[in-house]
């Protein structure tokens, strides 16, 4: 017996284990069955299975998230970039320049150019056009039996973004045409996004035309404002004015390909995001008319007769709690994803290099672990106090900004 042969050996460290495969999926389809037939359901119960989950969509792997503390990690970590199958689908939409689905430097960059627009000071300015639009809302609501509220609730943030964020009277016009087109390319984006089938969807099938059609009518639009603003040589305090005076890191221009995906990504995201709150926010006073009466006294009280005004916004405490409680429920953000820059770990699990990453602020926000009645709705768990015992990134709207992908699960009409 030598020396040597004696010495302890050192037990290895185990590496961080591979996550669970979460159950019913498909031979061929995997889970992306369940994604088409029901998807909120399906996210929803993934936690069941662990914070960190394997899903198979078709061949591919999938890692999903589902705890609020790795939601937010997820979020926040440079180690995961803005990609996956989300943005793989909305970019024919999206584009690669914007700052909806930049990285990095360029991402800081755009940032920084269209911040102006959204100062805090700069948002009274809106005021006027978000109150006209509202009141045209309302009258188109009158007389009417049957409201279409997923129409309607698009359209007017349609119309609010494009009109503050582009003003001039030329979008007017123009805000009806991208209020059509949007409603048909996101009702296309979510399939392409579940159901990767590539090249069928060039096939000139009644659908996949539809779409193309309105993917370029929209791609048009844009161009067409642009060149509309140039040939005006009118600068408005907007979005846009900012976009066409801004220089890149040489000094020099950007170029048109960033500012037509700047535009297609601030109003496309945003007019979805809006709408999405809007439309559920309605559905959500028809189903409790005792907060119709409540958010009507207290804007009485703060208010009285006149227009509400931006100053008054802070003031209306239960008509905000609403709003949150509203996008708790029914987030316009229901879906998101991520891309591994590099190999790393979540919840002592291994995420190799490259990996697509989902997380779901529907499943987080509906969690009976963070809420309790969580799938009731109470105003009044957002009251000071009870607010801070929901736990950190288990609300989306405290992450960073996103874009949305929605799948037609609320009603879409309510009856008036």
């Amino acid at each position: 017996m030598t020396v040597e042969s004696m010495k302890p050996t050192t037990p290895k460290t185990p590496g961080p284990s591979e996550p669970p495969l979460a159950g019913g999926g498909l031979p061929l389809l995997g889970h992306g069955w369940k994604l088409v037939r029901d998807p909120l359901a399906f996210l929803a119960r993934l936690r069941e299975h662990g914070d960190v989950v394997r899903l198979r969509l078709g061949p591919k792997t999938v890692y999903a998230v589902t705890s609020p503390e790795l939601t937010g990690a997820l979020a926040l970590s440079p180690d995961y970039i803005i990609s996956g199958p989300l943005w793989e689908s909305l970019e024919s939409l999206l584009g690669k320049e914007g700052v909806a689905t930049a990285n990095g430097p360029l991402h800081r960059r755009q940032r920084r150019t269209i911040q102006p627009a959204f100062r805090l000071d700069a948002i009274p300015g809106y005021g006027p056009i978000m109150e006209e639009e509202a009141h045209a809302l309302v009258d188109r609501f009158r007389g009417a039996e049957v409201v279409d509220v997923t129409a309607e609730a698009f359209r007017v943030s349609v119309r609010i973004s494009a009109r503050c964020l582009m003003r001039g009277s030329y979008m007017d016009a123009r805000s009806e045409r991208i209020t059509s087109a949007l409603a048909t390319l996101f009702a296309g984006m979510y399939q392409r996004m579940v159901v990767p089938l590539g090249p069928l969807y060039r096939v000139p099938i009644p659908a996949n035309r539809e779409f193309n059609r309105a993917l370029a009518d929209l791609h048009r639009l844009v161009d067409e404002i642009v060149a509309d603003r140039r040939a005006s040589g009118q600068k408005p305090d907007d979005l846009l004015t900012a976009l066409l005076e801004a220089v890149d890191e040489n000094g020099d221009p950007i170029g048109e390909q960033e500012i037509h995906d700047q535009v297609i990504a601030i109003l496309t995201p945003g007019s979805e995001t809006a709408g999405s709150v809007v439309m559920s926010l309605l559905n959500v006073l028809t189903e409790h008319p005792d907060q119709v009466d409540k958010i009507r006294e207290e804007v009485k009280n703060v208010v009285g007769d006149r227009p509400v005004a931006f100053d008054d916004v802070r003031k209306l405490q239960h008509t905000a709690n609403v709003v949150v409680e509203t996008m708790r429920l029914y987030p316009a953000v229901w879906i998101l994803t991520r891309r591994a820059v590099t190999e790393t770990e979540l919840g002592g699990y291994r995420i190799p290099a490259g990996a697509d990453i989902v997380y779901s602020p529907y499943a987080v926000q509906r969690d009976p672990r963070s809420y309790e009645r969580h799938t009731e709705f109470d105003p009044d768990r957002w009251l000071p106090g009870g607010s801070a015992r929901v736990p950190k990134y288990a609300m989306a709207m405290r992450m960073p900004a996103t874009v949305p992908s929605r799948p037609p699960t609320r009603p879409s009409q309510v009856k008036m």
